[in-house]
């Protein structure tokens, strides 16, 4: 599945997309994993750093504004060429 973060496309595993309440508010929450390779992840990680994000994901018809709810990351040393971690991502809308 494709996901757009700030226009930097991800490939997601593992997609969903499901409603939370956020302050007595429906807000959309989607959640994926995706994998980054050593010559990636420092565009990625400082895409992640801003937490403010457009989220565009086409083959679900979701357009949204969104901050990060959740994170976490394999312990992969991804600064060692030919690395790959593993990364799991929610995002809530604003």
């Amino acid at each position: 599945m494709d996901v757009y973060i700030n226009d930097y496309l991800i490939t997601a595993e593992d997609f969903e997309s499901s409603q939370i309440y956020v302050a007595a508010e429906v807000k959309r929450l989607i959640k994926f994993s995706f994998k980054v390779k050593h010559e990636d992840y420092h565009d990625v990680t400082t895409l992640l750093y801003k937490n403010d994000f457009h989220v565009s994901v086409p083959g679900e018809q979701i357009n949204m504004e969104a901050t990060i709810y959740n994170y976490s990351t394999s312990f992969t040393n991804l600064y060692e060429e030919g690395s790959v971690g593993d990364f799991y991502l929610m995002l809530v809308e604003k």
